[in-house]
């Protein structure tokens, strides 16, 4: 079969396109046919070194969706045939991939794969950002960086769903209006403005509940500053660069919360997992929900996907087509 793989970390050429052994499923795994992978930027991450991976040659990819095509001994959640989704299994640049069984999630009939791969890893970590950190009410602020990607306007649409009243930094101006268009209510071009004074000028220095930060080292300081009282740092990523040498005592200034959640942690059962999942999927399939997909390409042509994520030339969710 083809994959992708790096046998170094490094620029987006290190991704290499290559024939690789056609795997089969271990007890209490699935063999899935990939027909649509998500891109996200943990990929980047540990293609470049920032997260690195543990062995080479190694295949980039934690979201796709698929048909199963064999089974394992042991394996009840799924069927050769099933139609799934899934997310948090490394691996997912590839024609086939061999997935833990519980983790694969029934996708509604009519959905296209594109759409499954396209929700599952950011929906779901959008989901607990939104409705697992902190008890939001109607009226709240927050905070959404990086508004105009794929977890930006997740988060944004879940965050209204609560009545929440959304700021978000983005890059220009077609950014802020895709966001606003998402639901965003104040957008903060932060090539030109400071995200900082923006916010507590609008507020009139009473700041946000929560941020919601996958930047990380160029907001995380800031970010803690326009927190009101008792509200919370969600830093779920870091774009951004590492956050390093955190000053605790910056947390007594409003007795703060500060959190570095991940999504295993949020779905650590089956069903939590499909709570989450299915949430997600219902809400996209039925349109509540709206699914930004910017650039669809080849599996073949990952290195230009990666660069174009990286150099934050896309919006919306970036896709994989073996």
């Amino acid at each position: 079969m083809k994959t992708i793989r790096i046998h170094q970390t490094g620029a987006p050429d290190v991704l290499r396109y290559e024939d690789a052994p056609e795997p089969t499923p271990a007890p209490n795994q699935a063999l899935v046919e990939i027909k649509a992978i998500g891109v996200n930027y943990t990929d980047v991450s540990s293609r470049k070194g920032t997260n690195p991976p543990d062995a080479f040659p190694w295949t980039p990819g934690r979201e796709a969706a698929g048909v199963v095509t064999a089974i394992g001994q042991d394996v009840t959640e799924v069927a050769v045939g099933d139609r799934v989704a899934y997310a948090m299994h490394t691996g997912t640049y590839a024609q086939q991939h061999c997935v833990p069984a519980w983790l694969l999630v029934p996708i509604p009939a009519q959905m296209s794969f594109a759409t499954a791969a396209a929700t599952m890893l950011q929906g779901m970590t959008a989901h607990f950002l939104v409705y697992g950190i902190a008890h939001l009410n109607p009226g709240d602020r927050a905070l959404v960086h990086a508004g105009a990607g794929g977890m930006g306007l997740w988060l944004i649409q879940l965050l209204k769903r609560l009545g929440v009243y959304v700021f978000t930094t983005v890059s220009t101006d077609g950014k802020a209006e895709l966001a606003a268009g998402a639901g965003a209510d104040h957008t903060i071009i932060y090539t030109r403005q400071d995200f900082e004074d923006e916010i507590k000028k609008s507020t009139n220095g009473q700041g946000v509940r929560i941020v919601l930060d996958a930047v990380g080292a160029t907001t995380f300081s800031k970010g803690l500053r326009i927190l009101s009282r008792r509200g919370y740092m969600a830093l779920y990523g870091q774009a951004g660069g590492p956050v390093s040498d955190v000053d605790t005592n910056a947390l007594r200034n409003g007795s703060l919360f500060l959190t570095r959640p991940s999504l295993g942690d949020y779905t650590a059962t089956r069903n939590e997992l499909l709570q989450r999942a299915n949430d997600v999927l219902t809400w996209t399939q039925s349109g509540e929900v709206k699914l930004y997909i910017g650039l669809e390409l080849p599996l073949s042509e990952a290195p230009e996907a990666h660069r174009k994520l990286e150099g934050r030339q896309t919006t919306g969710k970036i896709l994989l087509t073996p």
